[in-house]
């Protein structure tokens, strides 16, 4: 409604009550909020007319304050603001990590819309064990014994590391003693799941026989082996071999915990990345307990599983803080979705992360070329990039791709435009140009990224 206001007079020097206002609202239509949202809401708005009539602003009646009082309680879209990820960098931390497939967004979907058998045995109407889908999944594409879904992978590397005891010693090399994250160290987890930290090795060389020594003499009763999944140490170096360390550890009687950070449930070697460990791999090689990520390659909703022997998970899933950690409805069925595509053989062709690691340059080529052709500007031009995984995943590792270049003054500016438009796209500059590499934006969304750019460049005034 229109807030056109005329200059004061004399008999219009207060507003209008707040009675005359609640009446305004309900003859107004707005009887569906609750009357204690509406009253709150109508006597802010009173206020605010009255210090407008102070400073001299003209009056409204009170069908107009009616009209702002039903506008103030409009439900807004209070969410983040949705993004296009020209960035390059596929699994993005500050742009929400990895896009959900289809299958699980519609899974969520169902999820949160209706009630569900969450821990309601169907056969028998009786309660039962929480629904088990996930992790019956987790299982058979692992080859794990049992598994545990947690909502975050701090929280099942925390449970994982718990089973050492209050006090008991976990071993970690020096050279695994990292930061994870979000100012976590792995110190820090160890201390807080009440077991004590025992460092071996150096930070560029450890050896199976650091952890047996640890173990031999009672300092240790787990070991824990952590993937250096967000740094590369190089030069004069050498890791332990997990099957060495796991049979050191078990001819001790000591449980290994093997922590893959991101871990994968297929191979990236397979498109020209390094090999990232897979879970499987590390459970025949030994290790007791796998923990890795939901939302990272494996391109799921966040969360933390752990993979392993059935009467470890069994300790981890009595753990008190277990509750404390575990995912909510929504979540459990999009992993089970997300899972089911790796089960089908479907990963490839319907999740968003592994389409862009397998989408191929000379793919990305054509869609640069048919962008610039569609921009008809002589500032666009295709130019060959790199892109990264990201998320703390092979690090180091790139992939040849293709982008839009724009060579304009202020990039800054045409960068700033970008973001704040509609839709949004994140980029980057890189010697004075805005790169907008199309790895990790969808084909689908090609027209709507050119529009954009028409839009950033005519706005910003870029030449």
């Amino acid at each position: 409604m229109s807030d056109l206001r005329q200059p004061p007079s004399t008999a219009a020097s207060h507003p209008p009550s707040v009675d005359r206002v609640l009446t305004a609202v309900r003859t107004a239509g707005g009887e569906r909020h609750a009357p204690d949202a509406i009253l709150e809401a109508a006597r802010a708005v009173v206020d605010e007319e009255r210090e407008a009539l102070r400073a001299g602003v003209g009056p409204r009646d009170a069908a107009a304050l009616a009209a702002a009082v039903i506008a103030r309680l409009q439900p807004r879209d209070s969410g983040p603001a949705a993004v296009m990820n020209a960035t390059g960098v596929i699994i993005h931390t500050n742009l929400g990590r990895a896009p959900w497939p289809r299958a699980a967004i519609e899974a969520a979907q169902r999820a949160a819309a209706t009630p569900l058998f969450l821990e309601l045995d169907r056969a028998t109407g009786r309660r039962g064990r929480r629904y088990r889908a996930a992790e019956d999944l987790l299982v058979e594409l692992t080859g794990a014994k049992d598994a545990l879904v947690t909502n975050n992978t701090a929280a099942a590397l925390a449970l994982a590391v718990g089973l050492a005891g209050r006090g008991g010693g976990v071993a970690v090399s020096r050279g695994e003693l990292v930061e994870i994250g979000g100012g976590v160290r792995i110190p820090e987890i160890v201390r807080r799941a009440g077991a004590r930290l025992v460092e071996v090795g150096t930070t560029n060389r450890t050896r199976a026989e650091d952890f047996a020594a640890a173990l031999a003499d009672g300092r240790a009763k787990l070991v824990l082996r952590v993937h250096p999944s967000n740094f590369v140490l190089s030069g004069f170096t050498e890791t332990p071999d997990p099957v060495a360390v796991a049979a050191a550890a078990h001819e001790r009687g000591a449980i290994v915990v093997d922590d893959l950070g991101s871990g994968a449930l297929l191979d990236t070697a397979t498109y020209g990345l390094a090999h990232e460990p897979l879970p499987s791999e590390r459970l025949a090689a030994g290790s007791d307990i796998v923990t890795f990520s939901g939302d990272k390659l494996l391109g799921g909703p966040q969360a933390g599983l752990i993979v392993g022997r059935a009467d470890l998970i069994g300790r981890i899933r009595r753990d008190p803080l277990a509750r404390a950690f575990r995912p909510d409805k929504v979540t459990l069925a999009a992993l089970a979705a997300t899972l089911e595509l790796y089960r089908a053989g479907l990963a490839v062709a319907e999740i968003p992360v592994w389409q862009m690691i397998a989408a191929s340059a000379a793919s990305l080529r054509d869609r640069a070329d048919a962008a610039c052709a569609a921009l008809a500007d002589e500032r666009a031009s295709a130019l060959t990039l790199e892109s990264t995984v990201g998320g703390g995943s092979l690090p180091g590792e790139t992939l040849p791709s293709w982008g839009i270049a724009l060579a304009v003054r202020g990039a800054e500016r045409v960068l700033d435009r970008l973001r704040l438009g509609s839709p949004a796209v994140v980029g980057r500059i890189a010697d004075g140009r805005v790169l907008l590499d199309l790895r990790t934006v969808p084909p689908a969304d090609d027209a709507a990224l050119v529009a954009a750019v028409r839009d950033a460049l005519a706005g910003a005034g870029a030449r």
